[in-house]
């Protein structure tokens, strides 16, 4: 464990991070955090044409790059004045617990600040959220799957 977390120190010290707002990235950019985060477990990575269109559908992206790789990112969709939803917040393990999920969020918060900023969380970052100041909204709801499901 000591390895990795020496390894991690050495590139955060070795590489520093330039966040932006991308509007176009390449779906296989996407798809390559996407694994490199687990957030691929959860997303539909075989299929790239879907991966596309969740790219092309987004009117928010935050980037975060390390020597211009792709280590972060912050997908959302707004309308700028009531609600944000950050549907992908995925940073590569490489990189984790270095402040980039929570730069991340913070500049999604920043660029529409009268938005309620809205994320549904992973499984494994159920914890993440309120250390950086979330808070809990009881009351969600979705659909999955097709609309004749219900």
């Amino acid at each position: 464990m000591t390895n990795k977390i020496n390894h991690r120190k050495a590139i955060q010290e070795v590489q520093p991070i330039t966040y932006q707002q991308e509007n176009k990235l390449s779906v296989f950019e996407f798809k390559e955090l996407l694994i490199a985060s687990t957030l691929g477990e959860r997303r539909p990575i075989a299929d790239l044409d879907r991966l596309e269109t969740m790219l092309r559908a987004a009117n928010l992206m935050l980037t975060a790059r390390a020597e211009g790789r792709l280590v972060g990112l912050a997908r959302s969709l707004t309308d700028k004045t009531f609600c944000t939803y950050l549907s992908d917040l995925a940073v590569h393990q490489d990189y984790q617990n270095q402040g980039i999920g929570k730069a991340l969020i913070q500049q999604t918060k920043a660029a529409y600040p009268l938005a309620k900023l809205i994320l549904l969380s992973a499984p494994k970052a159920i914890g993440y959220y309120p250390k950086i100041g979330m808070r809990r909204h009881e009351h969600c709801f979705f659909l999955d799957g097709s609309a004749d499901a219900t």
